[in-house]
Order: structure tokens, then sequence, then C-alpha cells
């Protein structure tokens, strides 16, 4: 490619409203426009950068053994109502009436309509196992798009979905595909991690998130520093503690604490840790029907985890509950505890479970209980709430966890009958019996790749791509256009290179040295070639964009020398 023959639109100025290095180097080095809030156009050098990245993505699918298909982007709605997750999705799922005044929506996703090609056309067990994927654009209405390519609307996503006749089987595509994940990011050139997740509202059991580390990642992860554990903190999980503070040794007795409401005052009145003191947080929780309080008890040394919190009474959302509304059913706020209490739902952390000497509230004005044992807590539902931090001990091995931010760009989920039961896709098993599929979901958002490597890939002066997502590996730039020599050679480098498999752009503007140079950071080629003042020593300059190293080198070695560089 010519660069006077591209378009390539690069520009100094960075759209208003872009805070990461994606959003800012991506824009104004001519890889993507925005249309409207969340949308983006790919521009050619962006469709490359996104071409090689879905290439990568379906060899590796290749060789697992998945189908890869093309489904409709638009869907039948009465499939999102059967699957009972019209509602459930809320306002992210576009909905539109066609001309016939038929309901359909925009595929964020699309377990349904696989189901939907699945369902009376794979009959028998032994048509199983089936893995079928797709690269293809969806649509979610996302509220607040933000971030570039990494927030939108609109974006492009690969998307697969297993179909089995065992819950066995299913792990062994689970890991199949974990493993092609992992292949797809080291080819990428991506630093990350696989970590443990919540399933959200894909629904199922088991799933993991592939992360790219970098700290503009919207996702706190919570990762060993000795073994490969790693879960978002909305799922991870922690040792039990071994450093307990001595405790108290108080026998069980009410006891005034005037004015004490919070965990700190509570902790300096009785002079004990707040580990040994029970916090209580009331949350109202949101159904697709109606809504209820419930107060979750946690350790007064522990934060709630909201999602852990929200899954442990299958809500959809929590929102803060207000002063009054407590007061309203009988509850005095500062003063609240499990022990005879049925004015409010009740679910406790784990880690309280028979614990004793504790400190809670009395339901009274003004009183606590101390020295109660959580033992005669029998019919209470205990889960885990607490967040993770950072020092907690490893539930793997003997390290400590540590936090660090993640962009979030592929998840993987266990789903069993979650989508196949309520749209009755069926097959024969071996004994004739009519069973639903057991299925799997394996997703990766592709254009949020395109921007991860630039978030992990970046410095001061622009784009820093890695050899795989590189639109051009090699940019010859000629400093002055007028040197007939040096255009001369500029051609026969260029055609040697292409002769060679090594995608080339030619820089043959009629530009300034500096402006070029600038354009050649900002874009990010891997490697500059630069032909100027140095031919008359019958040298040129080769710039290595990830480290900015010049290297001199001779003009009749500069081909010797790139596909040693590139490898």
């Amino acid at each position: 490619m010519r660069f006077s023959k591209a378009y390539i639109p690069t520009t100094k100025e960075s759209p208003k409203d872009a805070l990461l290095p994606s959003h800012i180097y991506l824009s104004r080095g001519g890889f993507v426009t925005q249309v409207a809030s969340g949308l983006y156009n790919f521009l050619p050098l962006g469709k490359r950068v996104l071409r090689k990245i879905e290439t990568i993505i379906n060899e590796e699918m290749d060789r697992a053994g998945a189908l890869e298909v093309d489904l409709s982007f638009v869907t039948p709605a009465e499939l999102w109502q059967e699957s009972g997750r019209i509602e459930k999705f809320g306002k992210e799922l576009l909905r539109f009436h066609d001309r016939k005044d038929n309901l359909f929506v925009l595929g964020p996703t699309h377990e349904e309509m696989m189901v939907s090609i699945v369902r009376n056309r794979v009959t028998s067990y032994k048509q199983l196992p089936i893995n079928l994927y797709q690269i293809k654009t969806k649509f979610r209405d996302e509220a607040r798009p933000r971030f570039g390519l990494m927030r939108g609307r609109e974006f492009v996503m690969k998307d697969g979905y297993s179909f089995h006749s065992s819950t066995e089987d299913l792990d062994r595509e689970f890991d199949a595909m974990e493993a092609s994940y992992k292949r797809i990011l080291e080819r990428l050139g991506l630093d990350f991690r696989i970590v443990e997740a919540d399933s959200g509202a894909i629904g199922g059991t088991g799933s993991k998130e592939l992360m790219v580390l970098a700290q503009s990642g919207e996702d706190t992860l919570a990762v060993c520093d000795t073994c490969e554990y790693g879960a978002n903190v909305e799922a991870a999980r922690r040792a039990p503690c071994s450093n307990i503070p001595e405790a108290h040794g108080a026998d069980f007795a009410r006891f005034k604490t005037p004015n004490v409401k919070s965990i700190d005052d509570l902790s300096q009145f009785f002079k004990v840790d707040p580990y040994y003191t029970l916090k209580a947080v009331i949350k109202r929780a949101m159904y697709i029907e109606g809504s209820e309080l419930v107060c979750f008890f946690i350790r007064g040394c522990d934060e709630l985890q909201e999602v852990k919190a929200r899954n442990s009474v299958g809500a959809i959302d929590l929102v803060d509950a207000g002063e009054a509304e407590l007061v309203e059913i009988g509850l005095i706020p500062g003063f609240i505890g499990p022990l005879d209490q049925d004015k409010i739902r009740l679910v406790m952390d784990n880690d309280t479970k028979n614990a004793t000497t504790m400190i809670c509230g009395a339901n009274e004005l003004d009183y606590h209980f101390v020295g109660v044992d959580l033992g005669v807590m029998n019919d209470v539902v205990f889960a885990d709430l607490v967040e993770v931090q950072e020092g907690d001990g490893c539930p793997h091995c003997n390290g400590k966890l540590l936090h660090t931010k993640g962009i979030e760009v592929g998840h993987i989920f266990k789903l069993g009958t979650t989508y196949s039961a309520p749209l009755r896709a069926e097959y024969l098993d071996e004994n004739g019996r009519s069973t639903p599929f057991i299925m799997g979901t394996y997703g990766m958002g592709v254009s949020r790749l395109v921007a991860a490597v630039i978030e992990q890939h970046h410095d001061e002066k622009g784009c820093i791509w890695t050899s795989a997502t590189a639109p051009y590996m090699v940019d010859i730039m000629i400093s002055n256009i007028k040197e007939e020599a040096h255009v001369a050679y500029a051609e026969a480098l260029y055609s040697s290179l292409e002769k060679a498999g090594i995608e080339t752009i030619l820089d043959d503007r009629k530009e300034r040295f500096g402006f070029k140079m600038s354009d050649a950071e900002l874009i990010g080629f891997p490697f500059t070639v630069i032909i100027g003042k140095e031919m008359e020593n019958n040298q040129v300059q080769i710039m290595i964009r990830n480290t900015r190293e010049m290297l001199t080198v001779n003009a009749n070695e500069v081909l010797s020398k790139l596909k040693e560089l590139v490898g």
C-alpha cells in the first residue's frame, strides 16, 4: 500500500470525551471514527487490525473443531420470551416492531437464536457434541457508552455455543475452549489472566473471564502472588483467616451502648477487633416482579460485595435502603442484629457461621448484645458475601491476594440447561428419552480486543501494535520525495518486502519529515525505515517502535535486517 493512495485521516486533535489511550490514539490515528454515542465506523487501518484478530480466532476455532455460522442480527422477540430473559436483560435490549407489528430485538448475544437453529435438527445423542460459533456485530443499548471501543453500543463479538449429552463432556469442551482462548491471546501478544467470574445476565454455573491486564481496565481482579489463581472481585474467594485476633471472651449479655452505631465506634467502645463485631447492611432487592428489604450480615472488618449479595437472593439489582424504610418496619438503624429477627429477610456471610464471642445489635435503641454465639442461627441462609481484600490468603495455595485492573475481553460459561430447557431444545439419549441439551457458551470481544491491545501497548506518541495486530509491519518513509535516488531505493525495497510476504506501506507523500514521523509514531507501525541524508553514506535508519531505538543499517542489508526483526 502507498500512503499517497491510502485513506488514513490522522489528526492532532483528540475526541472531546476521550479519556483512555485507545480512544485517543485509535481516533487520532485514523483507525475509527465516531458516528454517534457508542457507535463507530472502522476505517481501512482499523479494519485491517480487526480482520487480523478475526483470522487468529478463526484459526484457533478450526483447530478446536468448532464450526462457523452466521446468524441473523435481528432476533424474533418470542425466542427471548420463551427463555424468560426478555425482561431480565433490561433496557440494554433494543426492541422494535416491524411494519406488521411483529416484535424483534437487536441481538446483544445469541443463545436463544443458536438454540433455535439446533432444536429439532440435532435429535440424537449420536450427533453430539457440536460447537457452533460466529463473529458478528452485536448491539446493547448501553446507558452510558464511553471509552471508545471499550464500551460501545455496537460491537463485534465472537460468540460460540456447544451442545452436549453429559456434564462431563461439557467440562471437557469448556477446558478446550479455555485453552483455545488462551492461545488466541498469546498469539495477539497480550499479557492476560484467566479468572473466575460471576455469570451475570447470561446465567448458568461455572464461568471464567479472560482479562487483559491494564491499569485502565474497569474490572478489579484479585490475583495470587504465588500461583495462577485469579478472580474478578465479584466472584473472588479467599482462604479462611489464619491470623485471628484475640477474642474478648465476654459472656452473653445485653449491654447499653448509647449512640454507638458504627463499627468503628463499637470496636472502640468495647476495645475489641472489628473481626468480632457483626455489620448489618440493608438493601432493597429488586426482582422482575416486586422487591423486598434484605439484611446482609458480615463481620465488621469486611465489606459487602454487592454482586455476591445480589446473587444470594436471586435479585436483578440491589439498591440502598432508606432509614425511613427501616423505621417503618420497626428496625432501628445502627442497632440491627440477627437474634430473634422476624421483621426482615436475613442472609449471613459464610464466615459468620458458628462464630462465637460476637457483638451485634440488640434490635433496641442504644443496646447491643455481647458474647453472641451465632451457632444458634440454624435457619438462616448463609452465602459468600464479602469482597476479597489485598493481603487475604489465596484459596488455592499459601500465597497472598493482590488487586490489579483488567479489561474483560472474553467470558466462557457452563450454561447447563438454562436455555435448552425453557426453549424445549431436546435430543433422544441412549435410552430413547427426550432430554434437554447441556450447553456451554464462549464469548470474545473482537472490537474490544483492538482497544485492549493499545491500552496495554502505547506511549505518549501513540499506538504500539504487536506483530500479530499491526496494520502494516513496515513503514518505508522517504524523507525528501524530490530525491530521485531515494525514491528509486524505496520502490525497490518496497517491492522486495512485498515479495517476501512482509506487509509494507510506502510513505511517498509530499509532506515534511516531521509530519511523516509523527504519523508513523502515532499509527504505531512496528518498524519504520527512514530513507534520508544517511543515504549519502549508503545507509538508512530503522526505527523500532516499541523501544524507539534507531538502528543504522547499510542500505544493501536492510532487507535481510527487516526479515530478521520481523521474524
